[in-house]
């Protein structure tokens, strides 16, 4: 009777604490929906929370990320969801969907530092993924405005890609990148490089014009920096370098577009035809 009544006992206590505690919150206001981005936890305490399968601590992080309504969290809220997503990185490096979400959200809520780090996980836990070094090389060129070490992770992503028609579209973005950058004759290498390196002969050609167009535009940065030094003054138009005699007449673009001055007065490339007012 006595053992009857001491496992009978605690479970009549848990039944009434129960059913009080259900009455004391039934009079209390509902909180939030987005309280799932309150905190982040400790590592070894997700771990611990998940018996020690540090897999499923990761897949919790990556839930939590899921369900939150990023159009309603604030900074502070955002930084917990970096935190979060770092974590699952950090926990399980190769999980997919971490770095979609990291690379479909981070960065345009103001958390790019989280999005690389989740992003630079994947790219060694994943060789055979070209996505990771794709959205790494894009935030670097769209965010941190760096087209040069874009284009280095665009032809990363080229080279983990399996189908043949996409490498070239991610050399050809990298190729455009390159150009971009403000060290022509270091683009020039490497585009050149591409091209030897290319399968398909019409698209090593491809990239040899691209080249060629680069050494261009060098040629006509190398004039432009002798003519400020010597002038005193920034260009106002290309055709100054031929009357100045600092070139003999102005390079050909070989796709046809020429070359243009920014507003400091450097030598551009154009990639499309030049405006009718010009």
């Amino acid at each position: 009777m006595r053992t009857r009544l001491a496992v009978v006992l605690p479970c009549l206590c848990a039944v009434l604490l129960f059913c009080l505690s259900v009455q004391q919150l039934s009079g209390l206001r509902k909180a939030r929906a987005d309280v799932e981005l309150e905190v982040a936890l400790p590592l070894f305490v997700q771990v611990l929370m998940t018996g020690g399968d540090r897999f499923l601590a990761a897949d919790v992080n990556v839930i939590r990320a899921l369900i939150s309504s990023t159009d309603k969290l604030d900074a502070a809220r955002l930084r917990v969801l970096g935190k979060v997503q770092r974590d699952a990185a950090f926990l399980n490096p190769a999980h997919e969907d971490n770095y979609y979400l990291a690379a479909a959200i981070l960065p345009w809520s103001g958390e790019l530092g989280a999005a690389q780090d989740v992003l630079a996980r994947a790219i060694s836990a994943r060789p055979f993924d070209p996505m990771p070094a794709f959205y790494y090389g894009f935030n670097l060129y769209y965010f941190e405005k760096m087209p040069t070490a874009g284009a280095e992770w665009m032809l990363e992503a080229a080279r983990r890609e399996p189908d043949v028609q996409n490498q070239y579209a991610l050399q050809n973005m990298a190729a455009r990148w390159f150009e971009k950058g403000n060290e022509p004759a270091v683009a020039i290498g490497i585009v050149e490089a591409m091209a030897r390196n290319s399968r398909d002969p019409a698209f090593g050609r491809y990239l040899l014009q691209r080249a060629a167009r680069l050494r261009a535009l060098d040629q006509l940065v190398q004039a432009a920096a002798r003519f400020r030094h010597e002038q005193r003054r920034p260009l106002t138009s290309l055709s100054e370098l031929v009357s100045a005699g600092y070139v003999g007449a102005l390079p050909t673009d070989p796709f046809g577009f020429g070359f243009d001055l920014d507003a400091a007065g450097e030598p551009i490339l154009l990639n499309g035809p030049p405006r009718k007012d010009k």
